[in-house]
């Protein structure tokens, strides 16, 4: 067996998180599942998996559950950034309130974890930081902008921390998932920005589709977390895992399609034309 890990993991509410923390804890790693109440973590607490209190967007609450990880264990080994929202609706109709909130949570509060770890994780000069991303951030659609702009942000500096980190060990794992069976889904749905004088309200059934988008054909997330956890143990992770339906084939699109040909398919997916008025 691999040697023994300390592993944190954000967002383990459900989905993603869970999973990850559920197969690391399989694996025989002790495991600090973080949410934003104790009450979201009583399955995996009941596993034997610890329970952490961690708002991504707030400094305390950061520093504190790094604090009790240094007291507790003394080290961390593999740090997984996956809390996340999805914020979804015309660009138009994003307010800067919108807009800060999805890049506080998917992007400042990552590196600000990352921040906060780097002193639990540099002394043994080894480790691994797994930021999730998503196939959102290389091939956006209308009415995701937001959310895929985050992720685009979240791509560019994972990218900077792996080459920035390499000299002392520690290794960065970008993971851009498609299509994943989990509560993203549904809580996308309720993140919708869609005001009652939006241009785009003629449109609001295909704005809330493409909130709840990821569900359809999806990788159950289990199966996800498997091979996202084979990949964080790895001596030599990769710098890119892209998992589960779309993950090549919407990247691949944006790479050959003429831009002219893949702004006409999208604009028929999501009946844009409706809003010429011809």
């Amino acid at each position: 067996m691999t040697q023994q890990k300390i592993v944190l993991i954000t967002g383990c509410s459900s989905g993603i998180g869970a999973a990850m923390a559920e197969e690391f804890h399989r694996l025989g790693h002790i495991v600090y599942a973080s949410a934003r109440t104790y009450a979201a973590l009583n399955a995996l607490t009941g596993l034997g998996v610890h329970g952490l209190l961690l708002d991504v967007t707030d400094a305390q609450s950061i520093a504190t559950a790094m604090a009790t990880i240094k007291a507790e264990q003394g080290r961390l080994d593999v740090l997984v950034n996956n809390a996340g929202f999805g914020l979804f609706g015309a660009v138009a109709d994003l307010s800067a309130e919108d807009l800060r909130r999805q890049f506080d949570t998917n992007v400042v509060g990552p590196v600000q974890v990352v921040r906060a770890a780097l002193p639990l994780m540099l002394p043994q000069r080894r480790g691994c930081v797994v930021n999730i991303g998503s196939v959102a951030g290389i091939a956006p659609t209308p009415f995701s902008g937001g959310y895929s702009a985050s992720k685009a942000a979240l791509h560019i500096l994972s990218d900077a921390m792996r080459m920035e980190l390499a000299p002392f060990g520690i290794h960065v794992l970008t993971v851009q998932p498609g299509s994943i069976l989990s509560r993203f889904g549904s809580n996308s749905t309720a993140n919708v920005a869609l005001p009652a004088d939006s241009i785009y309200s003629a449109l609001a059934k295909r704005i809330r589709a493409r909130a709840g988008a990821s569900q359809k054909g999806g990788m159950p997330a289990e199966l996800m977390a498997r091979e996202v956890v084979a990949a964080a143990l790895q001596d030599h992770p990769p710098a890119i895992l892209r998992i589960g339906p779309n993950s090549f084939r919407m990247p691949a699109l944006k790479r050959w399609w003429p831009v002219t040909w893949l702004d006409r398919k999208y604009s028929k997916m999501f009946a844009l034309e409706r809003l010429t008025g011809k």
